[in-house]
């Protein structure tokens, strides 16, 4: 998403022949094959890890660093070595998201339009403030010390990176489209007008 705003505001008379479907295809390959990759690993390495301190995980999912609390073994190395990988991974796309987000806003900073430069801003902050809510909560959940550690803290920070931000971010991007806009708004139109035409229905629906 960053590379895209990056050739359509920073280079948009190239867009077209630098965003074709290949392009797409391919980013959308790479993601997913190392999506693939550390889950493998991750899966692998968890697997093979013996549980000596029971099964039950104080979390609402088998995250890895709640797995490695379970272990008494001694191997638990091989695992940190592959967190460590896949953080340098997300910390590789992280600064490649920073440096084409400068260039956009040095880009954007130039405009002579003010209304230009808003549309662009909005259309940008969006998808940084999504990502860097992702990454933020996800370095925290796996580099925190064990001191600060704390079973509902690990639970928020666990909800933040793993369910808010995947349903933040359809809607987000969703919601730049107009037809989205109107049929939303069209559905809560519709839903106040009822709601004051047959006040007795809402009440009996609560």
């Amino acid at each position: 998403m960053s590379y895209d705003r990056y050739v359509a505001i920073c280079k948009p008379l190239h867009y077209g022949t630098l965003m074709d479907s290949r392009a797409c295809a391919t980013m959308a390959a790479a993601a997913w094959g190392a999506g693939a990759l550390c889950s493998v690993l991750h899966t692998a390495s968890t697997f093979s890890l013996p549980l000596c301190q029971g099964n039950v995980v104080n979390q609402f999912f088998c995250e890895i660093p709640q797995i490695l609390k379970l272990s008494c073994s001694e191997s638990n190395l091989r695992e940190v070595v592959f967190i460590i990988f896949s953080i340098s991974l997300a910390f590789g796309c992280f600064v490649f998201i920073v440096v084409s987000y400068v260039q956009i806003f040095m880009a954007v900073l130039r405009m002579p339009s003010e209304q230009g430069r808003h549309k662009a801003f909005s259309t940008c902050l969006p998808h940084l403030a999504v990502v860097s809510l992702f990454l933020c909560t996800a370095f925290f959940a796996y580099l925190k010390p064990p001191s600060v550690s704390s079973p509902s803290m690990d639970l928020m920070v666990a909800l933040l990176y793993s369910v808010v931000t995947p349903t933040v971010n359809p809607l987000v991007y969703s919601m730049r489209n107009r037809e989205v806009k109107d049929a939303v708004r069209k559905v809560m139109t519709t839903c106040v007008s009822k709601a004051v035409n047959c006040p007795s229905l809402g009440i009996h629906g609560l």
